[in-house]
């Protein structure tokens, strides 16, 4: 995937120059090859320096049609073009084929083939830049020309150290292929520079310098809603692998609403979207019922401590009722016998009396006294047995005739 994809951005990035050849993707290929058919050797020789030019642009045009589609082809048209300018010192279309040819040995994963042809390329741009001629201005090659062709190949070497694993060589000739685009402001070939530069961090697993590049990708690519799309792809790719998925699909929803009006144009970008976006769903649903899970078990263990701590709390305050309790029976215990034969009550269990002989009951007394249940059981024992009756009823009788209550 990694391979096609950078194939189809260099491909791209080759279209878009200010100079470059004419680009027949979109055109019948098979016409054009027709066309240049009757071009034998023999017409060749006779041909003027104009009609030269136009069928060497025709085989550049050929060899970046079938650049993608057959690496044999490619070869092919790329030396047929070769064969013209070669001999007549024409260095812009050297170094475009030479460039193409690198292109194609690369894709077949020859580098060493390939890097041949880039530094032959490379050599062509730097005659450009000197006193070579070109066949449609006899003043030579601008400036401008010059940095547009060497854009290019910085572009296509940084690809080929890319494939090779070799990212810091990668980034120095990205770097380069930069510089020229902002001297310019070729915003749209370095959105597609940065692009295939987070792809390459992709591949390498640093998702951090991905997502910064892919950025830079967006950001260069306003006013390009195609390029926007991709940089957005991009990006929901590198934050659904960080696992942040509402992030990702924020992305990759707003790059679904592009591809899916270009579905037939953005084949290859609507099928990768789309299965991010599916992934993204999938692992935010799971994220989801893990959190949903979550939340469950913290409420119950938050009921559990709640219980656990009125738990806690109802048991210390029974402790301290019947610590209170066992204090008021010592001293009670302690006080000398009197006389009088009414048997001695404390506030607490007059207080007691009082609601037993409204008809209180037991759950009833302990709400209005703050007291627990178990500590007014106690009492009404202690009260039965301080005044020798069996039950409440015969309690509370006695209370009643003794002028107590």
């Amino acid at each position: 995937m990694r391979k096609i994809g950078i194939i189809l951005l260099l491909t791209l990035l080759s279209s878009i120059y200010v100079f470059a050849y004419n680009d027949h993707r979109g055109h019948n290929l098979d016409s054009l090859e027709r066309a240049v058919a009757r071009w034998v050797p023999d017409a060749i020789d006779l041909a003027s320096t104009e009609e030269l030019v136009n069928l060497n642009r025709a085989f550049r045009d050929l060899m970046l049609g079938y650049s993608a589609l057959n690496s044999e082809k490619c070869v092919f048209y790329a030396r047929k073009a070769l064969s013209i300018s070669e001999i007549r010192g024409w260095e812009a279309a050297n170094a475009d084929a030479y460039r193409y040819l690198g292109q194609c040995f690369w894709s077949s994963e020859q580098f060493d083939s390939s890097m041949v042809y880039y530094r032959k390329a490379l050599a062509a741009v730097e005659r450009m830049a000197g006193d070579a001629i070109s066949p449609t201005n006899p003043e030579g090659y601008s400036e401008k020309e010059v940095d547009d062709t060497r854009s290019a190949l910085y572009g296509a070497i940084g690809n080929l150290y890319s494939m090779m694993d070799s990212i810091p060589q990668a980034m120095n000739w990205y770097r380069k292929a930069g510089a020229i685009f902002d001297k310019y402001g070729w915003n749209q070939s370095n959105a597609i520079l940065y692009y295939n530069i987070g792809e390459t961090w992709v591949e390498q697993g640093s998702l951090r310098k991905a997502a910064q590049a892919y950025e830079k990708a967006l950001t260069y690519a306003q006013g390009d809603s195609r390029m926007v799309a991709i940089a957005q792809k991009g990006l929901g790719q590198v934050y659904m692998e960080e696992g942040k998925t509402w992030k990702a699909l924020r992305y990759l929803h707003q790059a679904d609403a592009f591809f899916s009006a270009h579905d037939k144009e953005e084949l290859t970008f609507t099928k990768e979207n789309y299965e991010y976006m599916s992934a993204a769903l999938l692992a935010q649903r799971r994220q989801m019922m893990l959190l949903g899970g979550g939340a469950i078990l913290l409420l119950l263990l938050l009921l559990a401590v709640l219980l656990i701590g009125r738990k806690l709390r109802r048991s210390r305050k029974e402790q301290a009722e019947v610590s209170a309790v066992l204090e008021e029976t010592i001293q009670e215990m302690g006080q000398p016998a009197s006389d009088d034969r009414l048997p001695q009550v404390s506030e607490r269990e007059k207080e007691i009396l009082e609601l037993l002989t409204k008809g209180y009951t037991t759950p009833q007394i302990a709400d209005c006294l703050g007291l627990s249940p178990e500590t007014v059981k106690w009492y009404r024992k202690k009260l039965l047995v301080k005044f020798d009756v069996a039950n409440t009823a015969e309690l509370t009788s006695t209370v009643k005739d003794m002028g107590l209550i």
